[in-house]
């Protein structure tokens, strides 16, 4: 793939974003999702964030700061909502100077399956960003 279809991607993927945060919020835990696909998800995130991580660090390009950040995982949280056609959920991370944050993981259904497809910068430092997948 190429610099500019990475590109169209990214940005495709953004608007996404964009759109689904502007969306009514739900709460940050959906109790109906329950049992094998509240397992699923946590399942599926462990193995997007393991497949990312390269020398101890997992990879995520961070278009507002516009650096590739590298992180490590603190913890997977619990809550779960279901947004349309996918599902949210988030982890904690801190990079190598201490900076805490907590990044969105979209995951679709295919079949039996959960794919985490994509993950995005929920909040850094605690300070969310306007394009959140997960509203409070």
């Amino acid at each position: 793939m190429n610099i500019k279809s990475s590109v169209n991607r990214i940005l495709a993927v953004s608007a996404l974003f964009v759109s689904v945060a502007a969306a009514p919020g739900r709460a940050a835990d959906d109790p109906s999702i329950k049992g094998a696909v509240r397992e699923a998800v946590q399942a599926s995130m462990a193995y997007y964030i393991d497949s990312k991580t390269i020398g101890g660090a997992f990879r995520l390009y961070d278009p507002v700061d516009g650096r590739l950040l590298k992180l490590k995982l603190k913890k997977l949280h619990k809550g779960i909502v279901k947004k349309g056609d996918f599902y949210v959920s988030c982890a904690d991370f801190v990079d190598g100077k201490g900076k805490l944050y907590d990044l969105d993981f979209m995951l679709i259904k295919d079949g039996d399956a959960l794919h985490t497809v994509q993950a995005i910068v929920h909040a850094a430092e605690g300070k969310k960003r306007p394009y959140q997948l997960e509203s409070e």
